[in-house]
């Protein structure tokens, strides 16, 4: 069982530290520049896109240190307890880092303010090609740079570096940090404690079980939770709002788990996109690339699954998809628990039927999935952008006529929202062209798109009509080409 504790500890490169009092809501980013004078690591964006803030969080899993890249300008220095911290600094002692070298060799940074971040990522991904977890080729460098922004160089020489330095072997500073870390963190994590700190700026918890979630629910009812807080640190960061008790719920084992079983795939709220990123691509190959456009390794390494659908957002990228694969959410209070279909469960604009004494604790896919799934995500910008419009498309056929239809659309609505009408007019039908133009047209009766900064309700409607024809193309085993030309340019970069 799971104790509390007042003093927040982790490491600092080799160097434990622990804090007994400070406001929960600073960010890691400041407290590394302000408190630490580890000023290599930048302030650029302060919400997570442009990635010059970029550190290594160390994390013990079944006993060895994994390095994932994280955006410490909207972390919370409190989330970053029991591990450890990893800067350009402490990279570069005694000498610099292979990807520091090969930067340098290859002309891959001008200003410069961007280029610690650039060379934190390019560390997490060298660390896990030392692992054996990647190999770095021009797919995974271009994943790994995706939440970086250079507005000087252009990524060609940063990749060219890249590809070199990840052939050379793991320095001896870097294994230095990791026994550091090896040797340490199991005495915290076998300590079974975890962290409940009281200032007077406010309070900060951090339960490890439902259990005493609930208890802190019951003496703090406004609490706001927060998962991996890639929203919170915005309304933080941006908003200025600050909150009398935060509530940590990323530790909590209930809502962790990843199960598969021959039924269903079910996936923990506080698991992250990261973490879920394989059992989902499993599903579908589109799963996989919807994954990696979310947002860069930086947020998917923090963000959670719970998070992005809890949060409610007409454009959230997993709901569609979710709703298309018929997924359930299983919700939890203190009384006990209750399922729900995911469509059910977006009731209008901002509001969710979940009650205030309860949270979301799984989300549940249904197996085998539709015989035929296809998703796609529009925006501006290819990486690190919010949705103008997706689509997701589920389908049974049998003998050249459909049986069965699921189309979802976010953006299209106040919420995201199956196309009933659209359904109805494919289903019983043959794939054929005819049998689109029919759809295409029923679907311009479910939707009443609005026009905003991301999008006019023509373009909205054209683009769903688009998807819908290119899905109808991929049922006819035609090749429409790639919506995503754009990615195949940059690997030919490479």
């Amino acid at each position: 069982m799971s104790h509390s504790r007042s003093s927040f500890h982790c490491l600092i490169g080799n160097n434990p530290i622990a804090l007994e009092t400070f406001d929960p809501h600073l960010t890691l980013l400041d407290f590394l520049r302000l408190e630490k004078n580890l000023t290599g690591t930048k302030e650029g964006c302060a919400e997570g896109d442009c990635g010059a803030c970029t550190v290594l969080v160390g994390r013990l899993r079944e006993g060895e240190v994994e390095y994932q890249a994280v955006n410490a300008c909207i972390a919370p220095l409190a989330s970053a307890d029991g591990t450890q911290i990893l800067t350009v600094e402490h990279i570069s002692v005694p000498k610099p880092h292979p990807v520091q070298e090969k930067i340098a060799e290859h002309h891959g940074s001008q200003c410069g303010f961007c280029t610690p971040g650039i060379v934190m990522s390019l560390v997490g991904l060298h660390e896990a090609c030392a692992d054996g977890r990647a190999v770095a080729d021009p797919t995974s460098i271009n994943d790994a740079l995706a939440g970086n922004l250079c507005r000087c160089t252009g990524y060609t020489p940063i990749i060219a570096a890249a590809m070199a330095a990840c052939k050379t072997p793991r320095p001896p500073q870097s294994e230095s940090l990791r026994q550091s870390a090896e040797s340490i963190l199991p005495t915290w994590e076998q300590a079974h404690t975890h962290l409940e700190l009281q200032t007077q700026n406010g309070g900060y918890f951090a339960p490890k079980n439902l259990r005493r979630l609930w208890e802190i629910k019951t003496n703090f009812p406004n609490a706001q939770l927060v998962a991996g807080a890639t929203d919170v640190g915005l309304w933080v960061n941006k908003a200025h709002q600050t909150f009398t008790q935060i509530v940590d719920i990323n530790h909590i084992e209930e809502l962790r788990k990843i199960e598969r079983r021959p039924s269903c795939l079910t996936i923990g709220a506080s698991v992250t996109l990261a973490e879920g990123l394989k059992p989902m691509a499993e599903i579908s190959s589109d799963l996989d690339v919807l994954l990696r456009r979310f947002g860069s390794a930086q947020v998917r390494s923090k963000a959670t699954f719970g998070g992005n659908i809890a949060n409610g957002s007409p454009i959230g990228d997993l709901a569609p998809a979710l709703i298309a694969l018929n997924a359930t959410l299983r919700l939890a209070n203190p009384s006990g628990k209750r399922d729900l279909d995911l469509e059910n469960f977006f009731i209008d604009y901002g509001k969710q039927d979940l009650g205030p004494d309860e949270v979301v604790e799984s989300i549940s896919i249904p197996l085998p999935s539709a015989a035929h799934f296809y998703c796609w995500k529009i925006s501006k910008r290819f990486d690190q952008d919010i949705s103008a419009l997706s689509g997701a498309f589920a389908f049974n056929i049998s003998d050249g006529i459909i049986s069965s239809a699921r189309i979802v659309f976010g953006g299209m609505a106040s919420t995201p929202s199956r196309a009933i009408e659209c359904e109805k007019a494919l289903v019983d039908q043959p794939v054929s062209p005819d049998t689109f133009s029919t759809a295409a047209a029923a679907l311009d009766g479910d939707f009443s798109p609005i026009s905003d900064m991301r999008a006019s309700a023509t373009y909205r409607t054209l683009a769903a009509r688009g998807l819908l024809q290119k899905c109808m193309q991929r049922l006819e085993n035609r090749n429409p080409g790639s919506l995503y030309s754009f990615a195949a340019e940059v690997n030919d970069l490479a």
